[in-house]
């Protein structure tokens, strides 16, 4: 138990950890509640700001710690065993590597960093692949459990520090390619509906809302929330084949917004419910969202313009549609 106020900086092996996973690596017996009181009444403080438990931090980073009331720490769970074949296959994922950065194609079904500690997870096979890349890559922005193609990683804390600042200042471009159910009624255009998280039966979930007016976006606990989308084909109005192009980085912000615009993307049940999933003979029930490309400023030099294939059953759904998907590569424009 702390009794005094503590300054704690952010290491290098820390880098865009949220502060929530931060406080629990750091103090495993506080309660998610207990820091949460503690960040609403501006207890914590970053860099002598307030602070929010979403909130990414950087190595350097000042962070204060008021005296907690911590109950006794709870046994050290062993971590995740690895299997030997993640990390034998995690070179087929590799789509580029350098010194500063490491950029792979993430298959589907595997989540970034583990829910739980038993968890396989992208987090834990990179630490324990550590020695093939001279320590543990860097994790600086993340895709979903269900989503594939293009995620990067750093090789050193000043690469991890720079691509951050990239994801957070809109220097970074992503293309994702979407099999949704139905047709948009516009071909292309945005979406411009703020999300906020709310509680269900069901768990946690991410809805949109209306920007009715008066809307206060910091009263509803949301955060504004916009896609760029185009068409690239469609097959008999019954799925289309949509690039989108994200223009803020939302939770679940792609899924949300294709299913607010009455096209879930196929195998979306969470936020799509029994429309997302399609009848017919070589459609695979898995979620069908891909990170097909992804333009940003390379840590040292230049630009990193990295395109990844899409998955399988994404292949075979495309070629039991008949889709076409001529210039399926381009930025989604205004």
């Amino acid at each position: 138990m702390s009794s005094t106020v503590e300054t704690l900086t952010v290491a290098d092996g820390e880098a865009d950890l949220r502060l929530d996973r931060w406080f629990k690596r750091r103090f495993p017996a506080l309660t998610h509640g207990r820091l949460e009181k503690l960040l609403r009444t501006g207890q914590v403080r970053v860099d002598g700001k307030r602070a929010k438990a979403s909130d990414r931090v950087q190595p350097g980073q000042s962070v204060r710690v008021p005296p907690l009331r911590l109950e006794s720490a709870p046994e050290r769970q062993a971590a995740p065993a690895v299997r030997p074949e993640d990390v034998a296959a995690l070179k087929g994922w590799i789509l580029h590597q350098d010194k500063s950065v490491i950029v792979l194609n993430k298959p589907p079904g595997l989540p970034v960093q583990g829910g739980t500690k038993s968890e396989r997870n992208l987090d834990a096979i990179l630490a324990a692949a550590a020695n093939k890349f001279g320590g543990r890559p860097l994790l600086v922005h993340r895709l979903d459990r269900d989503t594939s193609g293009v995620l990067v990683l750093a090789r050193n804390p000043t690469a991890a520090r720079r691509l951050a600042e990239s994801f957070r200042g809109k220097d970074a471009r992503k293309l994702y390619w979407a099999l949704v159910a139905g047709k948009p009624e516009r071909p292309h255009g945005i979406i411009d509906l703020p999300l906020a998280k709310r509680m269900g039966a069901a768990g946690e979930r991410v809805v949109a809302l209306d920007y009715e007016e008066g809307l206060d976006l910091d009263e509803a606990g949301a955060r504004r929330a916009k896609t760029r989308y185009a068409t690239i084909d469609n097959a008999a109005s019954r799925v289309t084949w949509l690039a989108l192009e994200p223009l803020t980085g939302r939770t679940h912000q792609l899924r949300v917004h294709m299913a607010a615009l009455g096209t879930p993307i196929l195998g979306d049940g969470k936020y799509g419910g029994s429309g997302a999933f399609l009848r017919m003979e070589g459609i695979a029930k898995q979620v069908h969202l891909h990170a097909r490309r992804l333009r940003i400023p390379h840590p040292e030099r230049g630009t990193l313009d990295i395109k990844a294939p899409p998955p399988a059953h994404f292949v075979r759904s495309v070629k039991a549609l008949g889709l076409n998907g001529e210039d399926a590569d381009t930025f989604v424009e205004d």
